[in-house]
């Protein structure tokens, strides 16, 4: 059997009873970093061979998986901290093996989304996981856009030094919001810090968080009930030129000008 261990995401206690049972029963363990698992291993006196899987040789590691299940051995695939598969390496080897039709399970413990959601005390009972943003501020924000009008809380996964930039690119989309910056999350120094998009987030930053922010008030607009075209004509119709109606359309839409602009093509 192949199975999918959740590891803890600070402190190294959070790790379940059938976590480790499961880590000392399989033959290989196939992990983000060895260095990292190592050290999770070596504290609960386990031994196990270790083989690398990560971003650059996933599908590699996915093929070693499947030929180790073939010859009747069982693995465990973990990440450097929390769930495998969520926002870090093996949706590769869960496909390769689903196509394989090799059995797999999970083996659920801590995850840092979840836990920062608690913590920022903003709305838990509607929430989209939305994880890492793209690095580049045009494809960023286009992500962003497509949840400028989702009234759920949204959860991102940052690093530091994409923080402030990250945060003013939410700002430019979202406008203002409530939200909350959670790090070191079950370490010593654990911190769930409320700001606002406008304000921004004072102070240094060091460690990976987690960005908690509210959803929109709006719901689903009024306008967006009609059809494209007579959302269009709605804004020139108050004395807008078709360019700034096209723009304000896709606004409320949370789409861009170009998939509005077919529907506009015969207005004058």
């Amino acid at each position: 059997m192949i199975y999918f261990v959740a590891t803890p995401i600070g402190n190294l206690g959070d790790i379940t009873l059938r976590a480790l049972e499961i880590l000392r029963s399989v033959d290989e363990i196939y992990c983000e970093d060895t260095r990292r698992t190592l050290k999770l291993l070596n504290a609960y006196e386990i031994k196990k061979p270790l083989i690398a899987c990560h971003k650059f040789n996933e599908r590699g590691a996915a093929e070693k998986i499947i030929a180790a299940a073939r010859n009747g051995k069982s693995a465990a695939v973990v990440s450097d901290a929390g769930m495998p598969v969520i926002s870090d390496p093996g949706s590769a080897v869960c496909s390769a093996l689903r196509e394989a039709g090799i059995n797999y399970t999970v083996v659920p413990g801590a995850n840092a989304f979840l836990s920062a959601l608690v913590l920022s005390a903003l709305p838990a009972d509607r929430f989209a996981f939305i994880g890492f943003l793209p690095d580049k501020e045009g494809e960023r924000r286009k992500v962003l856009e497509r949840y400028k009008n989702c009234d759920l809380t949204l959860c991102f996964h940052v690093a530091p030094q994409d923080l402030d930039r990250h945060i003013s690119s939410m700002y430019t989309v979202f406008g203002d919001r409530k939200a909350c910056a959670v790090r070191e999350i079950t370490k010593l120094h654990e911190q769930a810090v409320p700001f606002t998009l406008a304000g921004g987030l004072d102070g240094e930053k060091r460690g990976e968080y987690v960005v908690v922010v509210e959803g929109s008030e709006e719901r689903e607009r009024p306008l967006n009930r009609l059809s494209e075209r007579e959302h269009i004509l709605h804004y020139i119709n108050e004395g807008m030129d078709k360019k700034e109606a096209l723009k304000a359309a896709a606004r409320d839409r949370g789409v861009s000008k170009s998939d509005l602009y077919k529907f506009s093509v015969d207005i004058n």
